[in-house]
């Protein structure tokens, strides 16, 4: 029996995405160590990861970020296809179709921070969605909506803000998309 390798090449822009996943990742991480005010309420500092990739390099590279983060998270926290995953990914899908669409919007007036804050209200949308249609289906759940709104306002914004700094401020020289 003689035994076969498979050899995958890389590309520059696999060697983007691992990267950027990988930050998002390690936010996820970071973020789920944080204590939550409220349950279900982060502050979703991976998505600062997203708008910057969305802002450098695209909404295909964006995405790819966003799925790596959501499966890889959730494998790493224990919660590969429980319900928190289901909502983090149709939080995640949510946030991405509104990006998606607001891209056309004029760069002007739509910003980072206004992506962000856009971002951050979608991704409640999809969470409350799940959580009305399949896990609590009743109408008492709406009535938490103003709460989830307003963090969503307050994260949206700084997250946004923070988003908006780094794509202000260039990266050293010595930093290379080329991969060693």
């Amino acid at each position: 029996m003689t035994a076969s390798t498979i050899k995958l090449n890389a590309s520059p822009e696999d060697h983007r995405i691992a990267r950027m996943a990988a930050l998002a990742i390690g936010l996820t991480l970071m973020e789920a160590a944080l204590p939550s005010p409220l349950p279900g309420v982060k502050p979703g500092l991976a998505n600062i990861v997203t708008l910057l990739v969305l802002k450098q390099h695209g909404m295909r590279t964006a995405a790819w970020v966003s799925a790596l983060r959501v499966v890889a998270g959730s494998l790493l926290l224990g919660s590969f296809l429980t319900p928190g995953f289901f909502l983090s990914a149709g939080g995640a899908m949510a946030s991405l179709a509104v990006l998606w669409l607001a891209q056309r919007l004029p760069e002007q007036l739509f910003g980072a921070v206004s992506l962000s804050i856009l971002a951050a209200f979608a991704h409640i949308a999809g969470q409350m969605a799940i959580v009305y249609f399949w896990l609590i289906p009743t109408s008492g759940v709406l009535y938490l909506t103003p709460v989830f709104a307003a963090a969503a306002l307050v994260f949206g914004l700084v997250n946004g803000l923070v988003a908006a700094h780094l794509l202000a401020t260039p990266l050293p020289a010595t930093v290379s998309e080329e991969p060693a």
